[in-house]
């Protein structure tokens, strides 16, 4: 079991403890998400793979904020931000725009001149601690100054 899988799995038992039913609720849907991947990928999940699936319900969190405020739901939608709030406390550290930029650049003068080789390139050093839209605009951005 990942190492990041069984800081949920405590985390889950300090909320039952504590009587928190929105954060046990969270972390149990949470693990039975994690549980339903090990099963998909027929395998025992890396701290990566716990990543995913914590960004994947981070993302349906944010998408669900959005769908609530646009229906006037701001009880909703502030609970789906509470979730994703708690949630992002057990991912890596979100990487800045600057770091995005100079690996960008630093694939550009290695010799990739379009969007889909500089994305190969920066991708995997991002994986998990950015977003890709982030890293597209970027990658956008130098290429265009580029030329």
């Amino acid at each position: 079991m990942a190492a990041l899988q069984d800081r949920l799995a405590a985390a889950l038992q300090a909320a039952r403890k504590a009587q928190d039913k929105a954060l046990t609720l969270l972390l149990g849907t949470i693990l039975a998400d994690l549980r339903n991947r090990e099963i998909e990928l027929k395998r025992a999940l890396a701290d990566d793979d716990v990543i995913d699936v914590l960004r994947k319900g981070v993302k349906k969190r944010r998408e669900s904020v959005a769908a609530y405020e646009q229906a006037g739901r701001a009880e909703l939608a502030a609970r789906e931000a509470a979730e994703v709030a708690a949630l992002e406390r057990y991912l890596p550290a979100v990487a800045s725009e600057d770091e995005v930029r100079t690996a960008v650049r630093a694939a550009i003068a290695a010799g990739a001149g379009a969007v889909g080789p500089v994305m190969a390139a920066v991708m995997p050093q991002f994986k998990g601690r950015a977003d890709g839209g982030v890293i597209s605009r970027v990658v956008r951005e130098e290429l265009s100054r580029a030329e």
